[in-house]
């Protein structure tokens, strides 16, 4: 088994005793992601449409570091504090990922970290396997 941890400036740093992904041979597995911006640190501004598209863009800034693309995603996990946020995600996945869509599960939950509307974490299986 080929381990390997991966990590990414373009995404934000760990807060915790984690990883941003771990690689295990073509296999990526990436922790949740919230809406972060990379550079300061701070929730971004604007609502939930701004979080959700920060998200896959931490998303995809980590996917590419372990050699896929948000394309590669084989399965996602959608957490919202409000479940009538539901359709903007569908929309605004459509316009980050296309057919073939992942496996994805939407789980409400009651609160999430530094108080944002949404999380997402996901498995993605690289196109090809190389080491960093």
């Amino acid at each position: 088994m080929n381990k390997e941890i991966i990590s990414t400036q373009l995404a934000p740093a760990a807060i915790g005793t984690y990883s941003q992904a771990i690689k295990v041979d073509n296999t990526v597995y990436l922790s949740g992601q919230i809406a972060l911006d990379p550079e300061t640190m701070e929730i971004v501004e604007g609502g939930i449409d701004a979080e959700i598209r920060r998200v896959f863009s931490n998303l995809a800034a980590v996917c590419d570091a372990a050699g896929g693309s948000l394309q590669d995603i084989v399965k996602l996990n959608i957490y919202l504090t409000d479940l009538s946020h539901f359709p903007l995600v569908n929309e605004i996945m459509s316009s980050f990922i296309q057919e073939p869509y992942p496996a994805r599960a939407a789980v409400g939950v009651a609160a999430l970290p530094k108080g944002v509307g949404v999380e997402m974490d996901a498995v993605m299986v690289a196109r090809q396997h190389y080491s960093v």
